[in-house]
């Protein structure tokens, strides 16, 4: 089976019908619990989707790892925190208006299906290739951005969870050389997943590199980073200490300081 348009369009409907589902549950009980849960979760079940119509070979078992693997892990540990803190404060001003809350579950649909397009891409090829260094090159991306990430994770929920903590931004880890590092890790699963297409890439699919673009444009200038900075700067704007760390403490990529 060669690469058509059918399987772009097939993974954007599954992304749309698992967001409406979901999206009716969050509606009709008023809850966040499941936001998080769904998105992890579509890309899960696109990429299964996806290699379920191919010849499965082995680049295309290996890419749809990658995606479960950081699927999984972000889901479970999102779906955790969700029910430890039991509500999401981005939702607290369209968790009642059914045209807001609708347009947020839309756009996460469209935002799966656009992150995806390089994998939605090198799936549907019926084409081998062997595993080459530069599927390698981006396995190890892969691999440093999934690292990062969790490590920045694990190490913000537990220092959140701490009585003493409350309040309070974490700088410990590797929170002291980055103020955001669990976007940068982010951004490194999805270039390196990326890289790790370029062997299939030729011509007009070139253009699946919208993909980690996209995510790294909504991450550096949208709903990642812009939101949390102006939330920080609100909270701490009286705190010399928050201005010190800020100011010596990378914003994105981790540096000594």
């Amino acid at each position: 089976m060669g690469f058509t348009i059918y399987q772009v369009l097939a993974s954007l409907v599954i992304a749309l019908l698992i967001q409406a589902v979901f999206f009716s549950f969050a509606w009709r009980y008023k809850t966040d619990k499941v936001t998080d849960l769904s998105y992890g979760l579509t890309f899960i079940l696109i990429s299964l989707y996806l290699l379920s119509g191919t010849n499965r070979y082995a680049y295309q078992a290996w890419l749809v790892t990658m995606v479960i693997i950081w699927g999984v892990r972000l889901a479970i540990y999102l779906f955790i925190r969700i029910h430890k803190i039991g509500r999401d404060k981005r939702f607290d001003e369209m968790r009642n208006n059914f045209i807001k809350f609708a347009s947020f579950w839309l756009f996460q649909g469209l935002a799966v299906w656009i992150i995806l397009l390089p994998v939605t891409y090198s799936i549907s090829l019926d084409k081998y290739l062997p595993v080459n260094s530069i599927m390698w090159v981006g396995l190890g991306i892969w691999f440093l951005g999934l690292s990062i990430e969790t490590l920045a994770d694990m190490q913000k929920f537990v220092f959140k969870n701490k009585v003493e903590n409350k309040g309070k931004w974490i700088e410990q880890g590797i929170w002291k050389y980055s103020r955001h590092p669990n976007y940068f890790g982010e951004m490194l699963v999805w270039w390196g997943i990326f890289i790790a297409t370029l062997p299939f890439q030729a011509g007009w699919s070139y253009l699946t590199v919208i993909g980690p673009l996209f995510i790294t444009y909504i991450l550096l200038f949208v709903s990642g980073i812009p939101t949390l900075e102006q939330k920080y700067d609100l909270r701490y704007k009286n705190s010399t200490k928050y201005q010190a760390y800020k100011k010596r403490t990378s914003l994105l990529i981790p540096l000594p300081n």
